[in-house]
């Protein structure tokens, strides 16, 4: 417990300087594992093969898992000293001015914090008398009007001392909070970080939060702004509290579109640390699943039964155990991307750009955004908006797709720098049947979509670069979606295997006119008729949806050519009720749309529009790079 001589001699500045200290220690630590991270797993798997490859990959993780402890520890360090700096400057002001306020008084504070005066009274001989802290103050200024005092000194005096206790008191306050947590940021001998370390990294940045909670409080950080507005605030903020935010707040600073791609990227990787931790830790906490069958033990008919002791486990902890296994394989498959970075698949390719994650929580079915190469300085940017059943779990399979369309795009750039993105910042349909048929996962995923390339735009350094947002399946209705309610702001647009995208012309799609390109594979059996003669509209109640059964398209009565801002239900194609003809709405690839309907050759399937060799990747592309003249037709 501090004193007031402590609280008054105090050098507030010792502490800011060493908090610089360890934000240095933060910063190298943080560039050292962006080093690792970026560089030497490549060089393991050029160099190395088998269990030896499987070794150093695991003994690099593990540097890698050190240095973002460090990064969040000696970071949490950094602002608890600033913080406790910040904090007692307005105590120790307060007792400053007390302790002058004595001196011109010709007043005596003691040590134990009384203040000691010179009496004036007309009765009592002169004297000194004592004011005690905290004690009555039947004559402090104010404290008791009309009784009135036969000495004018007594009620300055114990005004001075209640100041002086007051101040120690706040200090001491101040003091306990952050020692508190200080005394927790330490590590075991031997740094080795494993699940149980980042776990408590985790526990430290909750405990920090709330004591530096008037130092750096969440409240300031921007909620449901622009992108434009996020930017602003993060502008106005000193290094030193950027960093601070970061720390404290990873998972709301990694959130906010409009930051720079590496400030996010920094933030999101260390939330997904500490997340795929507790999630492994959780998961190793779940008892061994038991036998499900077991022989019947009274050897009659059924032979074989459910174990009883399988059924209390599932009940327990089935629900549970899927999800984690869940939220893990995409965490999994995050950091398998990150491990990929620089690392060459075929001869005459450039290496695999550094990734950034730009969003990550595991909410729901999870969410992630994920780009090859840094959009904030890319000239060319194509971000990808995945379709129905995509989440989290499944986020490695469209982190490929971008793979594979960066480097295809890559080779026509003329070395110009690109950056392609997996956004899987909306919650999909996880049915093709059940969920997909109707249009609120795309009016809800729409208003992010604008919002994150509106992020940017506004993050992004120099020219504006050209940027082309592609979706597949769903994900082109989300796109649809994003255009029809506000404005989505790019310089192309390229579906492939959409359903319809609300929209009746390529026209309303905001990007320039003859920017918009569409595919459509000839054996996607998603486009060639599911058996589903009426669609629910879970706003409207039940509505039966018009359908186009010739060529050229017929006006559908407002549907075919709907109006920008109407609500509208898009369906894949069926078939006709009596399983004849099929029956199709107007899709970007109905030529009526005036989309250009490009080539698909060697595309197979729903999810083929990606696969290497295919004119489908190839005139993505060729968008993606600007390279209009050589996109083939279909």
């Amino acid at each position: 417990m501090p004193t007031w001589q402590q609280l008054r001699d105090v050098k507030l500045n010792e502490y800011t300087d060493a908090a610089d200290g360890w934000g240095k220690v933060s910063s190298r630590s943080n560039a050292d594992k962006d080093r690792v991270d970026n560089g030497m797993f490549s060089r393991i798997y050029e160099s190395q093969k088998g269990k030896t490859a499987d070794t150093a990959t695991e003994d690099v993780r593990q540097l890698s898992r050190n240095y973002q402890y460090l990064h969040t520890e000696c970071g949490l360090i950094r602002t608890a000293l600033n913080g406790l700096a910040a904090e007692l400057a307005a105590p120790q002001k307060k007792l400053k001015q007390a302790l002058e306020d004595a001196e011109n008084l010709k007043f005596t504070v003691k040590p134990d914090g009384s203040v000691e005066y010179p009496t004036q009274s007309s009765v009592l001989a002169p004297g000194t008398g004592a004011a005690q802290p905290g004690a009555p103050i039947p004559y402090k200024p104010g404290a008791a009007e009309g009784i009135g005092s036969g000495d004018a000194n007594k009620g300055k005096a114990e005004d001075i001392a209640e100041r002086i206790g007051d101040a120690v008191r706040e200090a001491n306050e101040i003091d306990g909070r952050y020692a508190a947590v200080l005394r927790k940021l330490k590590a075991p001998p031997g740094l080795t970080v494993d699940e149980a370390t980042l776990v408590d990294a985790a526990a430290d940045t909750k405990a920090m939060q709330q004591a530096a909670g008037t130092y750096a409080d969440d409240g300031r950080i921007p909620q449901g702004k622009s992108p434009k507005e996020n930017a602003d605030w993060w502008n106005g903020l000193t290094q030193e509290q950027r960093d601070e935010y970061a720390t404290l707040y990873p998972a709301s600073v990694g959130a906010l579109d409009g930051l720079p791609a590496t400030v996010r990227d920094d933030a999101n990787r260390m939330v997904l640390a500490e997340t795929r931790a507790q999630a492994q830790m959780d998961l190793n906490a779940i008892p061994k699943q038991p036998q499900e069958y077991i022989q019947n033990p009274s050897g009659q008919y059924p032979a074989v039964i459910k174990n009883p002791a399988w059924r209390e486990w599932d009940d327990k902890y089935g629900d549970r155990k899927a999800q984690l296994d869940r939220d893990l394989k995409g965490m999994n498959a995050i950091q398998e991307r990150f491990d990929r970075s620089g690392r060459v698949e075929r001869p005459g390719e450039r290496p695999l750009p550094e990734a950034y994650l730009l969003g990550f929580d595991t909410k729901g079915n999870g969410h992630a955004i994920v780009a090859n190469g840094n959009p904030d300085t890319a000239t060319h940017t194509a971000m990808y908006v995945p379709g129905t059943t995509s989440n989290l779990e499944g986020i490695g399979g469209d982190i490929k797709r971008m793979e594979t369309l960066w480097r295809a795009s890559d080779n026509l750039a003329d070395g110009q720098s690109v950056s392609t993105i997996t956004w899987l910042g909306y919650d999909a349909p996880q049915s093709i049947v059940k969920d997909a048929p109707f249009s609120h996962y795309a009016d809800d995923g729409a208003p992010k979509l604008n919002a994150f390339v509106e992020g940017l735009r506004t993050s992004h350094e120099g020219e504006r670069d050209h940027l082309t947002v592609t979706g597949h399946s769903y994900g082109s209705t989300v796109i649809g979606s994003a255009a029809r309610q506000g404005h989505l702001d790019a310089d192309d647009i390229f579906v492939a295997g959409s359903p319809g995208m609300q929209v009746g012309s390529a026209t309303d799609l905001d990007v320039p006119k003859g920017h918009v390109y569409a595919a459509e594979a000839d054996s996607d059996p998603y486009l060639k008729g599911v058996h589903i003669p009426y669609v629910g509209d879970d706003k409207y109640g039940g509505v039966n949806i018009p359908f186009v059964t010739s060529d050229p398209v017929p006006d559908l009565g407002g549907w075919g050519h709907a109006p920008k801002k109407v609500d509208i239900d898009i369906i894949p194609s069926f078939l006709d009720g009596d399983g004849g003809s099929v029956v199709k709405p107007l899709t970007p690839t109905n030529p009526d749309f005036g989309a250009h309907i490009v080539a698909t050759d060697g595309s197979r399937g729903h999810s083929g529009y990606w696969d290497n060799g295919t004119e489908s990747l190839n005139n993505q592309a060729r968008v993606v790079t600007g390279r209009y003249k050589e996109v083939t037709s279909q």
